[in-house]
């Protein structure tokens, strides 16, 4: 079946195609009988503004953009991204907005994808994640002069605005919590080192952590796989760590397996923690102690002020809400 056409409006309505332009368009120059057939016919067969063409025209596409790059078969299991675009679509769905995402394999690619959305006046704006020190994509959207909106840490972000919440703060808090259990050999089970939000707990857990507790930072690239190699690595030890922070639920889950299948009991002999809590991390026995964030409304907040910047709002960064601390079953007193 072919895509309707205004012709094919202007066959069924009896007028010429100028006719049925003017009327879709609420240009004058066909009565209000006509213009309401016109729409009615429009309507019945279900024709739909061509958004190329209107963006030839220099209409606005009333799509966004949101590149993202992680394997496909991370993101099928990773809560935090699939919370994060419901949050965005939310607000998108309410502005009659839609979100075009696509999968990349660099920041290459991700900068070339950006460069032929804005190019081809595909979308109105886009989304950044994942931010790098001193990250190109910065520059290039820049360069573009497209609306863009980062999700992370502003001290990254260049000129765009920022939606972000204080990573380390979750960290501190995570750790003197474990610290009043007792716990003075903490291990973490970290995300990719070069994302800066990784730098950023990194930092803040070796602070935390300083003078007052042995601990070690094993980094990974999120999946469940990895996460269960590092927890058995650290497990393995001689000098075997009584608390595990996981940089995602998905880790933390693979964590708490590896435990139960090297016969350590949690949380008497190892206590874990998860950061960001899905309900992933509160079905498992036990439930899992996690840094719980309205990852929806974060993913809101950023999609609002994205459609602001679009709007030739000025856009301030923003700060939202820090992860906090929801324990549960998974974190108990040291056992040493």
């Amino acid at each position: 079946m072919k895509r309707p056409t205004i012709a094919d409006i202007a066959t069924r309505a009896g007028v010429s195609k100028v006719a049925v332009s003017y009327a879709l368009n609420g240009q004058p120059g066909v009565s209000a009988a006509t213009r309401a057939r016109i729409m009615a016919i429009a309507d019945e067969i279900g024709w739909r503004p061509n958004s190329a063409a209107r963006a030839l025209n220099g209409a606005r596409a009333n799509c966004v953009g949101l590149a993202l790059c992680r394997p496909a078969r991370v993101l099928g299991v990773e809560p935090f991204f699939m919370e994060l675009i419901s949050g965005i679509e939310g607000v998108l769905a309410d502005r009659s907005y839609a979100l075009l995402l696509q999968v990349v394999a660099g920041h290459r690619q991700e900068s070339e994808v950006y460069r032929h959305w804005w190019g081809e006046s595909r979308i109105d704006g886009v989304f950044l994640v994942d931010l790098h020190h001193a990250d190109p994509r910065v520059t290039e959207l820049e360069r573009l002069g497209m609306p863009a909106v980062v999700i992370g840490h502003p001290s990254e972000s260049g000129s765009l605005p920022a939606v972000w919440s204080d990573d380390g703060e979750a960290v501190r808090e995570t750790v003197e919590y474990l610290l009043a259990l007792g716990h003075r050999r903490i291990a973490r089970v970290a995300g990719l080192p070069e994302l800066v939000h990784t730098k950023v707990r990194d930092q803040a857990f070796a602070e935390a952590c300083e003078g007052v507790a042995e601990h070690v930072t094993m980094h990974t690239d999120y999946t469940g796989e990895e996460g269960a190699r590092a927890t058995r690595r650290l497990l393995s030890s001689p000098a075997r760590p009584t608390a595990i922070v996981y940089d995602n639920d998905i880790m933390a889950v693979a964590g708490l397996s590896v435990a139960q299948e090297m016969r350590v009991e949690v949380p008497r002999d190892l206590s874990l923690v998860a950061w960001d809590d899905s309900p992933l991390a509160q079905v498992v026995r036990p439930p899992l102690t996690a840094l719980t964030r309205d990852i929806p409304a974060y993913g809101g907040h950023a999609a609002e002020r994205l459609l602001a910047l679009i709007a030739g709002d000025d856009v301030p960064a923003f700060e939202d809400r820090a992860p906090v601390l929801t324990p549960r079953g998974s974190t108990g007193p040291s056992p040493t």
